[in-house]
């Protein structure tokens, strides 16, 4: 390569550079404008969550309070393993339910082999995606939500977000005041993985599994319309 091409690359780049700057790529990246928002599959925001919960390939039951949520998981775990026995992380959330009351005998920990069942309670659940968010640490170990055959999640109707923006400004906001957690998990369905020729196989290397519970003011009927909807 001669002197002056090398010279001329070397001008080039020094210019890409140079037009590179932030203000530029910031300039660039308002001009790409927006990505259209998704239309929510119903206008009521308890009823749009429950559908992707759904088609996320979860499972639903909404209640009012935490004795009927104590009573939807006792009835869950029951249906399925003829047990009342789960393992929960010690959020204090958790910690403060009517657990006596439905003869469900909580483990508070992280979860253990041969323990098939674990209970979270989420920070947020995001509307457009029905994914549910959790803080893992300590009080909430990370094996709870990934390990389990079956993951039960609890959401609070107050904790709902429209969208994954509002999600990451209320992390920024609880983080601000409280400092980080170790991790966050987004969480949009059980675990499900496929081969080569696209057939998917749930709970490969993660729950079989997902069961969200809806706690609070959900309207009547949003569970049997969302199912609907869902075509479930």
């Amino acid at each position: 390569m001669s002197t002056s091409a090398r010279s001329e690359i070397f001008a080039r780049l020094r210019d890409i550079n140079h037009q590179a700057s932030a203000e530029r790529i910031e300039l660039d990246r308002q001009a790409l404008g927006s990505a259209p928002v998704p239309k929510p599959p119903a206008s009521e925001i308890c009823e749009a969550f429950l559908v992707n919960v759904l088609k996320n390939k979860g499972s639903a039951d909404c209640v009012s309070n935490r004795a009927e949520a104590v009573a939807a998981i006792g009835h869950y775990i029951y249906s399925h393993f003829r047990s009342h026995r789960l393992v929960a992380g010690n959020d204090p959330r958790l910690a403060a339910m009517p657990w006596r009351d439905a003869g469900v005998l909580p483990r508070f920990g992280r979860l253990e082999v041969g323990e098939p069942v674990a209970l979270s309670f989420a920070q947020l659940g995001v509307v457009e995606t029905g994914a549910v968010m959790t803080w893992t640490g300590k009080s909430n170990p990370a094996a709870n939500n990934l390990l389990p055959e079956h993951h039960i999640v609890l959401v609070d109707t107050t904790d709902l977000v429209p969208d994954m923006e509002h999600a990451w400004g209320r992390i920024k906001q609880e983080i601000d005041q409280n400092g980080p957690p170790r991790g966050i998990n987004f969480i949009a369905g059980p675990s499900s993985t496929a081969d080569i020729e696209g057939q998917l196989v749930y709970g490969a290397h993660g729950p079989r599994k997902w069961h969200v519970i809806l706690m609070g003011k959900v309207p009547a009927e949003a569970l049997s319309r969302a199912r609907t909807i869902a075509g479930v």
